[in-house]
């Protein structure tokens, strides 16, 4: 940002604060009980009321000029999705983040956004856990990480792993989304999955549907999504007969672990943990659990940052 362009939010919530009066929700509740509020969202650039200044409208909010040059777009209010003038770099956006994240993101790749803009959440609501989950998010949001960067992230069946693995990349500006899992002809409720999967990604995401994960990690730059490893290694066994003759998954395990160690890419990846379950009651099912919770494990070890979700909450982080 500018150093001629100062921006002080008195207020960040939404039209009605954070809480809003008479709402009964977990996250208003909590912020009742800890005595916090935020006010209505407020801005000033330089001193000057954000209203105040010269603006143009563009859809989803107002393009707004600084004396002495600088520039920032605003989100009109919750779920507004303020677009770029053409050409223009802005000095800060002011963004419902709460709602709608991954328009930074679209932001960032056309390149309205850059490393010195100044990202500011604003319209702030109970659409958010808490404030602190906020802080969370921004971690990711604000300066997406480049270069060498591994995340490991764990969870169970519908546990809200893969939702959590893309929320942290929602911002990025260049994606690749590694999807593993293939359809299983006249499997229409699996179909549907991937489906789902699919629509939710953002539209400039690059998707790769591939099981040679080790070489999209040799050569990925930027961030790299891969969802899943346990789907991965279903259908590395199924292709090396591994189910007969274990051994034979080794190689292309160890491969994986390899590649991951060496990328260049900020990685997130999820996988399944199989370690909180009941034994399968099948060969299968046991070699399957053995041989995901053993790559679990090594790839943990080469990770910066591994994670737990549970009940789409994330338990714990480890570095």
């Amino acid at each position: 940002m500018s150093a001629r362009t100062k921006i002080e939010l008195p207020g960040t919530a939404g039209p009605r604060g954070w809480p809003e009066p008479g709402c009964r929700c977990a996250s208003c509740n909590g912020l009742r009980a800890d005595g916090i509020a935020f006010e209505p969202t407020r801005a000033l650039v330089n001193g000057v009321p954000l209203e105040r200044l010269p603006r143009s409208q563009v859809p989803g909010g107002h393009d707004v000029r600084v004396p002495g040059g600088g520039r920032v777009l605003v989100a009109d209010g919750p779920g507004a999705r303020p677009q770029p003038a053409d050409g223009v770099t802005y000095d800060a956006v002011l963004l419902d983040l709460a709602g709608h994240p991954e328009h930074l993101g679209r932001l960032r790749h056309g390149g309205a956004v850059t490393s010195g803009t100044e990202v500011l959440a604003v319209h702030n609501d109970h659409r958010l856990a808490s404030p602190g989950e906020l802080r969370r998010r921004l971690g990711w949001w604000a300066r997406p990480r480049t270069g060498t960067h591994r995340t490991l992230l764990l969870g169970g069946s519908r546990s809200g792993k893969s939702a959590e693995a893309e929320l942290r990349l929602l911002s990025h500006p260049h994606v690749t989304y590694v999807a593993t899992a293939a359809y299983v002809p006249g499997d229409a409720e699996w179909a549907a999955r991937i489906e789902a999967h699919r629509v939710r990604r953002p539209r400039w995401w690059r998707t790769a549907e591939t099981t040679d994960v080790p070489a999209v990690l040799r050569t990925g730059t930027g961030a790299v999504l891969v969802d899943s490893i346990g789907s991965w290694l279903t259908a590395v066994m199924d292709a090396t007969g591994a189910w007969e003759d274990p051994a034979a998954v080794r190689p292309h395990v160890d491969e994986l672990v390899a590649a991951w160690r060496s990328t260049g890419a900020c990685v997130v990846a999820v996988s399944d943990e199989v370690g909180l379950s009941p034994v399968p009651a099948t060969r299968a099912g046991r070699l399957f659990r053995d041989v995901l919770g053993d790559l679990n494990r090594r790839l943990a070890a080469e990770s910066e940052e591994t994670a737990l979700v549970v009940a789409g909450r994330v338990l714990e982080t480890f570095r």
